[in-house]
């Protein structure tokens, strides 16, 4: 049996992608070497460091142990679907102002997963933070100032938020 490649359609960041991928071939890979959408790294190929976290109909999911496969028909966010144009979403601001980030390499699974967390909980306490990042693993930074940005983010979006009812 030869290996057959199956056609998926998936939106990515807004905008309709189509492929012919192996059933193995991983949804990173596919992410990165068919779609060009590089910001989303692969580490451990475990689903341990969270470098490769994307958003997936709406919740985040480790892109590594997933197949492109699976995603047919799927919604998928980003890290490149984060900002709007010219101007950085309020996570991609607070990370760089509270410096959140020293190498990068696992930036845009940290990104993405603030993402998913602060959709579900906008005002979260520090506890509820570390906690919601305790899959994310980062060599550089000591995550203290990881736990700022997303408590900055947090505050700017939930700021945006009341602008938007007024």
């Amino acid at each position: 049996m030869g290996n057959s490649l199956h056609k998926i359609k998936v939106v990515v960041n807004g905008i309709e992608k189509e492929g012919l991928v192996e059933p193995r071939l991983l949804l990173t890979d596919f992410l990165r070497e068919n779609l060009g959408l590089t910001g989303t790294h692969l580490g451990c190929e475990h689903g341990v460091c969270g470098a490769c976290t994307i958003i997936v109909n709406g919740k985040s999911v480790r892109s590594c142990l997933m197949f492109a496969v699976q995603a047919d028909g799927a919604e998928i966010l980003t890290v490149e679907g984060l900002a709007s144009k010219e101007t950085l979403h309020p996570i991609q601001k607070a990370f760089h102002e509270c410096h959140g980030l020293q190498c990068g390499f696992c930036t845009p699974g940290f990104l993405m997963t603030t993402y998913d967390f602060l959709k579900q909980n906008p005002s979260p306490t520090e506890e509820e933070i570390r906690s919601s990042l305790s899959g994310n693993l980062c060599r550089c930074t000591g995550y203290v100032n990881i736990v700022k940005s997303v408590q900055q983010a947090a505050e700017v979006m939930q700021q945006e938020s009341a602008n938007l009812v007024k």
